[in-house]
C-alpha cells in the first residue's frame, strides 16, 4: 500500500486469474509434492551424512564460527542455484521451468508457480550440492530459508532497483527483466540473492524498473491440469518457448527517487 497507493487494488484485480492459478499449484505441491521432498531431504542425509560422503571433512567446518559458516552456505547456494537456473532455461528442462514464467501478472505468489519437476530438481541440485561440500545443516538450512524468502521479495510487483546496491544483490526490478517478454533480456539475471553472479558471467541486465510484457510464447493451457501436463507434451521439448511481446504492456508503478 505504501508502494501503489490507490492503484493497488486495480493491481490485484488484474492479477487475481493468474494468482488464483498459483495458489492452486501451490496446494497441489504441498499435497503431493512437499511429502516427497520430506522423502528425498531424508535420502540425502543419509546418503551423505550418515555414510559421510563428502568432498570437505566436516570436521573443517565444525571448528568454524558458525556466522561465517552460515553466510558462506547462502552464498554457495546462490552460485549453485545460479547454474541450475541456467540449466533450466536448456531444451531439455525449459517445459518445466516455462510453468514459471507464464505467469503475466508477476507477483509475489509467482514464486509457487512451480512444476512439480522444477521443484524436486531444485531441491535436489542445491541442498545435494551442499551436502557434498560437507556443510553443516544448519548452513544448509539457512540457505534454503534465506533464498526461499528472498525470492518472494524479487518475485514481487515493485518498481526497485536498489541503485547501486542493484551490483551486489538481486533486486525485484533485475528479476522482473528475468520474466519479460522482451527478447533483450532472454537468458538474463538467474540469480536469487547475489547479483555479482551475473555480473561474473556476463548475464546481468538491469537497464531500469522493468515496465514491459511479462510471459511466454509456449502453449499451455492457464488451468492447473494444462500447467502440469506441458511437459509431457513431446512439442514442448523441440525448442526452447520464446517470449513474444503482447500488445497491452504490464504495468508498474515508481516510486518517486527510485
Amino acid at each position: 500500500m505504501l508502494v501503489k497507493r490507490s492503484a493497488l487494488f486495480a493491481d490485484m484485480r488484474r492479477a487475481a486469474v493468474e494468482s488464483g492459478l498459483n495458489v492452486q499449484i501451490l496446494l497441489f505441491n504441498l499435497v503431493f509434492i512437499g511429502p516427497m521432498i520430506v522423502l528425498y531431504s531424508q535420502a540425502l542425509d543419509w546418503a551423505f551424512i550418515t555414510n559421510g560422503i563428502s568432498l570437505i571433512d566436516r570436521d573443517f567446518w565444525n571448528g568454524m564460527p558458525m556466522l561465517p559458516v552460515v553466510l558462506l552456505g547462502v552464498f554457495v547456494g546462490d552460485f549453485v542455484g545460479y547454474w541450475r537456473h541456467r540449466l533450466e532455461h536448456t531444451r531439455f528442462l525449459w517445459p518445466g521451468h516455462a510453468v514459471h514464467h507464464s505467469d503475466t501478472e508477476m507477483t509475489w505468489l509467482t514464486l509457487q508457480r512451480f512444476h512439480p519437476f522444477n521443484k524436486i530438481t531444485t531441491f535436489v541440485i542445491d541442498t545435494g550440492v551442499l551436502l557434498v561440500l560437507g556443510l553443516p545443516i544448519e548452513a544448509i538450512v539457512a540457505n534454503n530459508l534465506v533464498r526461499h524468502y528472498y525470492g518472494y521479495l524479487i518475485h514481487a510487483d515493485l518498481p526497485w532497483t536498489y541503485g547501486p546496491l542493484g551490483r551486489v544483490f538481486v533486486s525485484p526490478a533485475m528479476h522482473r527483466w528475468h520474466h519479460a517478454a522482451d527478447r533483450a533480456a532472454f537468458d538474463t539475471n538467474y540469480a536469487t540473492v547475489f547479483s555479482i553472479f551475473d555480473q561474473a558471467f556476463g548475464t546481468f541486465r538491469v537497464p531500469g524498473p522493468c515496465n514491459v510484457p511479462l510471459g511466454v510464447t509456449d502453449q499451455m493451457a492457464p488451468t492447473l491440469v494444462g500447467q502440469l501436463g506441458y511437459a509431457f507434451t513431446p512439442s514442448a521439448y523441440r525448442r526452447r518457448g520464446a517470449k513474444p511481446a503482447p500488445p497491452a504492456p504490464a504495468r508498474i508503478h515508481e516510486i518517486p527517487g527510485e
